[in-house]
């Protein structure tokens, strides 16, 4: 028996912890929605939907949970996947893009022979926040020689004004706002 859900539906799947990981937060869960089959179904299949006619060569996938969306969404589309991951986790040269954040910098990294030059990349990852990782990795897919497609993300939280970071990044697209 087939069910058809709705963004509505899904949205109802994620669960909020309030207060965490410090006080005045409010934590949007994923694994709530990705336990569910036909809730993670619907999620992956709502953001190929919407890079279907844009030939995408990678997805490249923001650890850790870019990597819970983007490898299925990479299965759907028929192309490679591409991991961006934190600094010293991958063993071959790489190629490196650092990153402001409320206090300090971070650095995401990915192999320096990863994606061939003009290839066509969909950067993804689980959420938009003030867009700081994004920009980060649509430089890096940049710097490797990627063509940037795009990014996906499954939730966007609005106030924070990430998309606003995003307008060279390509397409922006997003399955919930908050």
């Amino acid at each position: 028996m087939t069910t058809t859900l709705s963004i509505e539906d899904v949205k109802s799947k994620i669960r909020a912890i309030r207060d965490f990981p410090k006080p005045g937060i409010i934590f949007r869960d994923i694994t709530t929605g990705i336990k569910d089959a036909q809730t993670m179904k619907f999620m992956v299949d709502y953001l190929c939907e919407q890079f279907k006619d844009d030939k995408i060569d990678y997805i490249a996938g923001i650890e850790s949970r870019g990597f819970i969306f983007g490898m299925p969404m990479a299965y759907k589309l028929g192309c490679g996947f591409v991991a961006i991951r934190k600094p010293n986790k991958l063993p071959a040269k790489t190629i490196s893009e650092s990153y402001g954040l409320e206090y300090g910098t971070d650095t995401i990294e990915i192999h320096a022979d990863a994606i061939e030059k003009g290839k066509n990349v969909l950067v993804v990852d689980d959420l938009l926040a003030t867009g700081g990782t994004a920009v980060a990795a649509c430089n890096l897919v940049r710097k490797a020689g990627g063509n940037l497609i795009g990014s996906a993300f499954l939730i966007e939280l609005e106030a924070l004004k990430g998309r606003e970071k995003l307008k060279d990044c390509g397409k922006v697209i997003s399955m919930l706002q908050y």
